[in-house]
């Protein structure tokens, strides 16, 4: 009598199961969807060449810096499962949120960036603020020169270098 509960509740698990699975719009795609079960199965073959590769006695960083056939198959499951992860989220109809805050997140940096590339006033009232204000000052020399001082100076010397010649 128990073999009997436990088959029928096993039974009706699977087929619950089986339910779940053809309303489940993921599940539809990849039963439908060719490239998308191949690209499942390149991520698959690629990535368990990988494990091989990376287990073959090695160390595992030296085979990770040096191996250049298990680097290709670990960009090959890369590659692979993103693109299975774009499929699947065109055919759900997902959309990610936050996307929209990034562009307009972006479109403000960018127009801030403009305006500050083509904005003297604006350029100095930031940089203000984040240094501080410029100090402005005027210089004025300590010492005094005479025109007449310096050039009868000239003329000594030049009259000293022709006597001496």
């Amino acid at each position: 009598m128990g073999a009997k509960k436990k088959a029928a509740a096993a039974t009706g698990g699977a087929v619950g199961a089986v339910r779940a699975a053809k309303d489940n719009p993921y599940v539809q795609r990849i039963v439908e969807d060719d490239e998308l079960r191949d690209n499942f199965a390149t991520a698959f073959e690629s990535a368990r060449s990988a494990v091989q590769r990376l287990s073959n006695g090695k160390s595992p960083t030296s085979a990770v810096f040096d191996d250049k056939k298990l680097q290709k198959d670990v960009r090959e499951a890369a590659y692979a499962m993103r693109d299975a992860s774009l499929a699947l989220r065109e055919a759900s109809g997902a959309k990610r949120s936050g996307g929209g805050v990034f562009r307009k997140l972006l479109l403000v940096a960018l127009a801030a960036g403009l305006a500050l590339a083509l904005s003297e006033g604006l350029r100095k009232k930031v940089l203000d603020a984040l240094f501080g204000a410029e100090e402005e000052f005027e210089y004025t020399s300590t010492t005094t020169s005479t025109g007449a001082g310096a050039t009868g100076a000239t003329s000594t010397t030049s009259s000293t270098t022709s006597a001496s010649a």
